[in-house]
């Protein structure tokens, strides 16, 4: 059976003396390649969620809904704890904890700024942020669903429990902002009505 040894390096998960064999390795260089492909997949979605830690509050900032910035700043705390459950799943899928820029999230977020630059603050901002921001969730949501899927399959079952754990958050989180835009798309089409009129 095959074993995957943990890349040397320093500071906190850099030891190179450890060894994590997968309970599916393969002598195979498919097995190997979709154990890379998994790799590459946490590297992206670690660095999204890192990347979020800095546009999130932005969002919060530019919303005026009370209940929209609630849930903003609660899924910011969220994210927190999903970058250091991350960093778990790494070590228990035996890997070295590493990002790779996730083109998809940053294209993501630059809409998000697109809409708190097109659209001044107000409830049709907020619809759009939460647009925006939906968009963000469902991106995570078939990251993170392809991912616990694979470590499934590599054996990697702890990994896969966590890799869960953040799905369901992230999937509460979309509820949750589907929530907000029931009262929010209400205003900002009323609102949308005035500014007609007014013209």
């Amino acid at each position: 059976m095959a074993t995957q040894k943990r890349r040397s390096g320093s500071g906190r998960y850099g030891n190179a003396s450890q060894t994590m064999t997968s309970p599916r390795a393969s002598k195979g260089s498919a097995a190997e390649e979709f154990k890379k492909l998994y790799e590459e997949g946490l590297r992206d979605i670690y660095w999204a969620e890192k990347h979020l830690l800095k546009a999130i509050p932005k969002l919060a900032k530019a919303a005026e809904s009370e209940e929209l910035t609630t849930a903003l700043q609660d899924h910011l705390t969220q994210t927190e704890g999903q970058v250091s459950r991350l960093e778990k799943v790494f070590v228990a899928s035996g890997l070295p904890v590493a990002s790779k820029k996730c083109e998809g999230m940053e294209g993501l977020t630059k809409e998000a700024d697109e809409v708190i630059e097109d659209h001044e603050r107000g409830s049709v901002r907020d619809a759009g942020l939460i647009m925006a921001a939906q968009k963000v969730e469902h991106y995570e949501i078939s990251g993170y669903g392809s991912l616990r899927s694979s470590a499934e399959v590599l054996g990697f079952t702890k990994a896969a429990s966590m890799l869960q754990e953040t799905l369901d958050e992230e999937s509460e989180a979309d509820k949750l902002l589907s929530k907000c835009a029931e009262t929010i798309n209400e205003e900002a089409f009323a609102h949308s009505g005035d500014s007609e009129e007014e013209n």
